[in-house]
């Protein structure tokens, strides 16, 4: 089968590859369509993997075990469908994990990216309004207008005095829980703001020592947001309750499916020109997604 694999030299390239054996209890996927999440770049310097497939999804098909297989939501397309399992099943676990009140106020770090947008769209699900969101381009923040957060709720994250901004918006009463998605600069300005013995929600494992050292001194509570572990220990029902969650949230229309960028059919250039958008924060909120077949 075709697929895009890393040589010796850590350069994408066009190659042709044999599925292994499948294994008893595996199904063959044949994959339409792939999304692009910003481990995959980060991944090519040096990672151990958790995958649980026979392969990764640069590729015409793959092997999973069926217990990790759902059927996608019937009223998406299969394009649209690829944007949903990472971002859905990590967003998931924050409202599994966190005790989140509607009368909280929220700090949501990118708020248009995959997983934050995910987030997003559950906390206003579930009536929780007093949010403020971070955002990178004119374009994203309009997006999060739409999906109705004011416009002075979302904040270009870019602002040299973001702090006093957030804390401002909160009344300067202090912000009970931060979702961080980006961590580094990020994690500070959300551990800065921060209520005594607030939360803090982290997807990335990004955080710096000053945000380490604030949080320690505020009380704060963290919780560390991570599918490794479920994969490390290949708990499958995990993953497809998340999966069948994430189908009932979208077939019932409690949330819509993310907005999506077809960057291309699958080939090394068109994984470069990914990683390169992901890498630059160029996405304009939209998730990227390659069309394998």
């Amino acid at each position: 089968m075709n697929a895009v694999i890393l040589d010796q030299d850590n350069q994408l390239i066009n190659a042709e590859v044999t599925l292994p054996q499948m294994k008893p209890n595996e199904v063959k996927i044949k994959i339409i369509a792939s999304a692009i999440n910003p481990i995959d770049y980060q991944m090519r310097v040096f990672f151990a993997c958790g995958s649980m497939g026979s392969n990764g999804t640069y590729a015409a098909y793959i092997h999973l075990p069926a217990g990790l297989v759902a059927p996608k939501p019937k009223n998406i397309s299969f394009e649209q469908a690829a944007a949903l399992p990472t971002a859905g099943i990590t967003a998931l676990q924050v409202f599994d994990r966190a005790t989140i009140n509607p009368q909280d106020h929220i700090f949501l770090t990118s708020a248009s990216g995959g997983v934050g947008l995910f987030v997003l769209k559950l906390l206003l699900a579930n009536g929780i309004k007093n949010i403020v969101a971070t955002a990178g381009s004119i374009s994203s923040i309009e997006k999060l207008h739409q999906l109705g957060l004011q416009k002075d709720s979302i904040i270009n994250y870019r602002k040299e005095n973001l702090t006093e901004i957030i804390k401002r918006r909160s009344n300067q009463q202090g912000i009970n829980v931060a979702i961080d998605a980006v961590g580094q600069h990020l994690s500070e300005v959300a551990a800065a703001v921060l209520k005594p013995y607030g939360t803090y929600i982290d997807i990335t494992h990004f955080t710096t020592a000053a945000a380490r050292d604030q949080l320690f001194s505020s009380a704060a509570q963290i919780i560390n947001i991570s599918n490794f572990i479920h994969a490390q220990k290949l708990n499958y029902p995990y993953f497809k309750n998340g999966l069948d969650r994430i189908r009932h949230n979208i077939e019932q229309e409690i949330i819509q499916p993310a907005p999506i960028y077809l960057i291309g059919k699958l080939s090394p250039e068109t994984i470069e020109k990914g990683h390169l958008m992901l890498k630059n924060n160029q996405t304009q909120g939209n998730k990227l997604i390659i069309q394998n077949q």
